[in-house]
Formats: C-alpha cells, sequence, structure tokens
C-alpha cells in the first residue's frame, strides 16, 4: 500500500504540472481545454481511487487475473463493452462514415458481428474449460508446452500491435485536445495503465472499463440526439441534409464525390472489389472471436450462464454504440463539414484530422463543456482498451509461460503473481518506447494486423480444440503458426505496408487484408496435420475429446463454476 501512495502522489505530481504548463505555455492560437482537463484529473482521481481499493482485495491469482469471478454478467457485459470499444471505434468509424460516407459500415458491422459467434459457440465452453487465458482451453487435452507457447505468441503480437497503435492515437489525441508534447501524453497514458494492472490487477481494470462504457455510451448518445435534433428527429430529413451537406463540404472527400457525381450513401468508395470486402469482413468477425483481452473476460464470471449473459449485454450495448456511431459520422456531414470552424476550407482537411470528426462533433452540439466531457471520456476510452491489453498481456507471460511452460504447473501463487506485475511494468514501458518511436508513422495498419493475426492464428485452434475431435497438438502448432507467419507476411507486402510505410512504388501482395488467405492457411494446416497424425500422442489426446466435452457442456469440474 506504501508503494502504491508514493505512486498515486508521484503521478498526480507528474500529471498536473506538464498540464498547468500545457495550459499556461500554449501558443496563443491554442485553445486548451480546462474543462477536458478538470474532467481528465476527475477520471483519473477516481479510477486511481478504485485501483487502491482493488489492490486491497487483490490477494489470489484467481483475484488478479479474474476479478475473483465474482462480477456478475451485467457488469461484465458492462465491462466487456467498455474493452471492446475503443478509441478507434469511436473516433475512426464515426471519421470513415464522416469521409467516405456508407462504406464506413462495414466496420460496425465486421466489429459486430463477431459476437453471435462468441455466444452461440464460445463463451459457454470458456468458462467451462478455462481459468485465466484462453491457452488454458487449447491446452486442455493438447500438449500444454507447445501449445501455451504458441498461444501466449499469439497473444503477445496482438497485445504488442493494439497497443502500440492506441498508444499513438492517445499521444496524438491529448497532444491536440490538451495541447501537451506527444511524449509527455504517451508516458502519463503508460504510467497509468500500468498502475491499473499491476496493483488492481482484473478488479481495477474492469470498474475502469465499466465506469468508461456508461461515460461513452452516454456521451455518444448525446452527440446522436443533437444531430437528429438538427432534423427534427426525422431520419428522412436527416439523410437529406448529409446530402446536401456534402455539396456544401469543404472536405476535399465530399469535393471528390461530388465532381465524380457519386453517392455518399452508395457502397464501393472504400472497399472496391469482393474479395478484400470478405476478407476485412472475416478479419473483423472472427478477429473479435480471438482476441485475448475479450476472451479473458469470460473468465471473470461465477459459472456458464453468466458468461452468456455477458455476451447478451455485451453484444446489446456494442449494437446500440455502433448505431450511434453511423449516426454521429453522418451528423458530422451535416453540421461539421459546410463549417469553417472545422474545416480548412482552402486545404479541404478538418482540423485534426478526420478522427476529430466525433470530438467537433461534440462541440457542434454542446459547446465547449460538452467537448471537454468527450475529450475526457476519449482519453478514459484509450485507458481502459489499453489496461485490459496490459492484462492479456501480462497474463500470457506469467500464466502461460512462466507458471505452465516453464514451471508446468508447479508455482507459487504470489510468485506468478509478481511475475505477472513485473510483466505489466515491462510491457508498459514497451509500449511506452514504441508509441514515441512511432509517432511519425502510418500505425492505422496495426489495428488491421492485430485482429487478423486473432483471426488467423488464435481462432483456428481455439474453436477446432474446442469442436473438433481430431485436432492434434501437430495439427495446431503447424496450422497456428502458418496463420500467424502468414498474415505478418502478408501485410508486411501489401500496399499498406510496402508502399505507404516502407516507400516501395508497387506492392508484393495485392490485397491489403490477409485474412481470407491466411485463415484458409491456418484450418487447412490444421486439419491435414493433425489428419495425418498418427502418434499415440494423438491417440491419447483424440480419447480426451469426450472427456472435454462433458465438461464443456455441463461445466462439472469447472474451475470455481457450479455448473448451469
Amino acid at each position: 500500500m506504501k508503494l502504491f501512495f508514493a505512486s498515486f502522489s508521484g503521478l498526480l505530481g507528474a500529471l498536473w504540472t506538464p498540464l498547468l504548463w500545457a495550459a499556461e505555455a500554449a501558443k496563443p492560437e491554442t485553445k486548451v481545454n480546462m474543462t477536458a482537463i478538470l474532467m481528465f484529473f476527475a477520471f483519473v482521481a477516481v479510477t486511481l481511487g478504485i485501483t487502491y481499493w482493488a489492490a486491497s482485495r487483490t490477494k489470489t491469482t484467481k483475484d488478479f487475473y479474474a476479478a475473483g469471478g465474482g462480477i456478475t454478467g451485467f457488469q461484465n457485459g458492462l465491462a466487456i463493452a467498455g474493452d471492446y470499444m475503443s478509441a478507434a471505434s469511436f473516433l475512426g468509424i464515426s471519421a470513415m462514415v464522416f469521409a467516405k460516407g456508407y462504406d464506413g459500415l462495414i466496420y460496425s458491422i465486421g466489429f459486430l458481428v463477431g459476437w453471435p459467434v462468441i455466444l452461440f459457440l464460445m463463451a459457454e465452453q470458456l468458462r467451462n474449460l478455462g481459468r485465466y487465458t484462453f491457452a488454458d482451453i487449447v491446452s486442455f487435452r493438447l500438449s500444454r508446452v507447445p501449445i501455451r507457447t504458441l498461444s501466449a505468441l499469439g497473444t503477445l503480437c496482438t497485445v504488442i500491435l493494439y497497443l502500440i497503435a492506441q498508444m499513438v492515437g492517445a499521444g496524438q489525441l491529448i497532444r491536440t485536445l490538451f495541447g501537451l508534447p506527444y511524449e509527455y501524453a504517451v508516458i502519463i497514458v503508460g504510467a497509468l495503465m500500468i498502475l491499473y494492472v499491476a496493483f488492481g490487477g482484473m478488479i481495477a481494470t474492469t470498474w475502469v472499463q465499466i465506469i468508461k462504457a456508461v461515460l461513452l455510451l452516454t456521451g455518444a448518445t448525446f452527440i446522436a440526439l443533437g444531430a437528429l435534433h438538427h432534423s427534427g428527429y426525422n431520419l428522412e430529413a436527416f439523410f437529406r441534409a448529409a446530402m446536401e451537406g456534402v455539396k456544401a463540404s469543404g472536405l476535399a472527400d465530399h469535393k471528390k464525390v461530388v465532381a465524380d457525381n457519386k453517392d455518399i450513401f452508395a457502397p464501393g468508395g472504400l472497399v472496391s472489389d469482393p474479395i478484400s470486402a470478405i476478407s476485412l469482413g472475416m478479419a473483423l468477425m472472427f478477429g473479435t472471436a480471438g482476441l485475448p483481452h475479450i476472451l479473458m473476460r469470460f473468465f471473470t464470471v461465477a459459472n456458464a450462464k453468466e458468461a452468456r449473459k455477458s455476451v447478451f449485454y455485451a453484444t446489446g450495448f456494442i449494437g446500440y454504440f455502433y448505431i450511434l456511431t453511423f449516426i454521429i459520422g453522418f451528423g458530422a456531414v451535416v453540421l461539421v463539414a459546410p463549417n469553417a470552424q472545422y474545416v480548412d476550407m482552402i486545404k479541404g482537411t478538418l482540423q485534426g484530422g478526420n478522427n476529430m470528426a466525433a470530438i467537433h462533433m461534440a462541440h457542434a452540439t454542446g459547446g465547449d463543456l460538452f467537448l471537454g466531457f468527450i475529450s475526457a471520456v476519449a482519453f478514459a476510452t484509450i485507458l481502459a482498451v489499453v489496461s485490459g491489453l496490459t492484462l492479456a498481456g501480462a497474463s500470457a507471460v506469467s500464466h502461460d509461460i512462466y507458471a505452465n511452460a516453464i514451471r508446468g504447473g508447479n508455482v507459487n501463487e504470489q510468485t506468478e503473481m509478481r511475475i505477472s506485475k513485473g510483466a505489466a511494468l515491462v510491457i508498459g514501458i514497451i509500449a511506452i518506447f514504441l508509441g514515441i518511436q512511432f509517432e511519425k508513422q502510418n500505425v492505422a495498419f496495426m489495428v488491421g494486423l492485430a485482429f487478423a493475426i486473432a483471426a488467423s492464428a488464435n481462432f483456428p485452434i481455439l474453436i477446432l480444440s474446442i469442436y473438433w475431435k481430431n485436432l492434434t497438438t501437430r495439427g495446431a502448432l503447424i496450422g497456428g503458426s502458418l496463420g500467424l507467419i502468414s498474415t505478418v507476411v502478408m501485410v508486411v507486402l501489401s500496399k499498406t505496408v510496402w508502399v505507404d510505410v516502407l516507400g516501395n512504388k508497387a506492392p508484393l501482395f495485392p490485397y491489403k487484408d490477409p485474412a481470407i488467405f491466411s485463415m484458409t492457411l491456418a484450418f487447412v494446416g490444421c486439419w491435414l496435420f493433425s489428419k495425418t497424425d498418427n502418434s499415440q500422442q494423438a491417440a491419447r489426446e483424440r480419447a480426451l475429446f469426450d472427456a472435454q466435452s462433458v465438461r464443456c457442456e455441463t461445466g462439472i469440474g469447472a474451475a470455481g463454476a457450479s455448473g448451469h
């Protein structure tokens, strides 16, 4: 506790000094929103208080990894929504709809449709078979060391890539909103996420995510209602106003739509060929079902029934949120795009970039006070997501690699928790360092790559280990490795990295999203090398499937569970 108090006071001092400096030393043309800064401090103070409370209740590994299994289905549904609704969703999807129109919906739908897969095929099975990480399920009947190592590698790749994108987004967002130097912003986010995870574990992370979900849903609802109020809550009038907004817009993307005589409500502006559309949809849909920080949340509830409730509530909250982003995006076309206050009419660019469309909408609908609130909510959104990611990465290192792969399950709980807290510290430092290093880089591809890895390396071996009797360790290892390696190689050789980042003239791989190819390789690899595996070990693994199925469907023997 003394260490927490020292960290708490030191962090508040570290936060207060640069923010005051930013407010005082900002250039005259830079408007620092003091409301945002005050709300930012209020959120930090409340969440650090929660972390202190959680630290006093985190005594065992079950408390640290799974909040003691004491989270209700409704609470966990809100926490899952808070973990999943990232800044990329709030700012990115509304910006995509704002700039590209109808095609922005592919992201809303893609991010959402993975949840029925989790609800009907995975939630109950995850809770009944696992304890803390999705590697518990995959290694239930397969060889522990190689499978946990591969699962941990897939987890860490997904987590680090996702973290880099979040940290860069956090730095740029806070710099724009608070007038704070980029490096300070990244360090503040990194320091806070390390405190939440290292001291409070899953209990603190859960409540940070719940608070953030409530704030974000409230703020997004207000923006959407403000946008609809402009058209008298008449959807037909609202979309007609959006069409007129495109014609009056100063944005270069909208001018091109008008010049080409196209309709912003027609598909084809973002994804123009069927393979790319299917591949992107597969990455978003099945990547959701393979994200380690999302799967980890199903171990925080008491039993399979609560796990199903979690997904039911989460799906409702997330679906509602994506409807709001669609309205916010087109609302920005109506209220932001034609307004010289938000758009540089000469350059044809939005002030702060297209990702600021939702932030400008907050100002257009609620003035400076609401802008401050939404700015603080955007910051809370990033903090909640990076905390969940950091905890997932730390648990992969401590629980999967150290406790099970290296020590064979023979490890003291306190030692495992110390390893996990140390891993959280290391992951946080890596995230801060890479976030600063990637400041000038286009990191948009990293979120897509994280989802593609989750869809190609994590999801195939997870779903096959639950439902396919013939899956063997050899098949899972080769198939999962093929999915992981092919995803990274294809993304690097695509236009996203090969041309946009590395500066080459033409891509060596013609598609931006590789999931349709990498997932196929993963599933075929798992099937082929499992079917041709006639070893004694493979026979034992197949024989264990019936016992796994009983526990999977009934919950008998599940850790801390009471079945259905």
